[in-house]
């Protein structure tokens, strides 16, 4: 399946998920699509792994975890983000390092001050490696860290794709 790409969100420099200075992060991209989902873009690497040749199950579940809780920036702004409350995730197919891989997250209800999504992992081939629930807190960056963060470390990467195939 193809999807239209229509923005990009913000990423930081230490964060282990986004952060494009973080050594040992995953270095993901996050891009919105017209559907209102949210696409991330990874690599794992082989200090990311458990087992030989095989992603730490924490690594799947961190970005799912992620996805899920920025998906809710589609719908507000991008300094709206989501803090986990509750996270299920469902393990399908070990998950490989060393190839880019995707994650799709959604809203599934937005109650106010908490709101609730799902998301999926996919390997290279398109096939299912694992699934998430969660509820999550509405917060503002500002209300998660300092102005200094917001105005050194939260940027927009320079280019996105104009579509993501899954």
């Amino acid at each position: 399946m193809t999807h239209k790409i229509k923005g990009t969100q913000n990423i930081s420099r230490d964060c282990m998920v986004c952060g494009v200075e973080n050594d040992f992060g995953l270095k993901t991209r996050f891009h919105e699509t017209e559907d209102n989902e949210l696409i991330a873009l990874f690599y794992p690497q082989k200090f990311h792994q458990s087992y030989p040749n095989i992603t730490h199950g924490g690594i799947t579940a961190a970005i799912l975890d992620e996805t899920i809780g920025r998906a809710i920036m589609v719908f507000y702004d991008r300094d709206t983000f989501g803090v986990t409350v509750e996270l299920n995730v469902k393990y399908k197919r070990p998950v490989p390092y060393g190839v880019e891989l995707k994650a799709v997250g959604r809203i599934t209800k937005d109650g106010g001050r908490l709101f609730e999504g799902t998301g999926e992992l996919y390997l290279p081939d398109g096939k299912l490696a694992a699934t998430a629930e969660g509820k999550y807190m509405k917060r503002k960056v500002g209300q998660i860290t300092d102005a200094s963060f917001t105005e050194s470390d939260w940027f927009v990467p320079e280019d996105f794709p104009e579509e993501i195939s899954i």
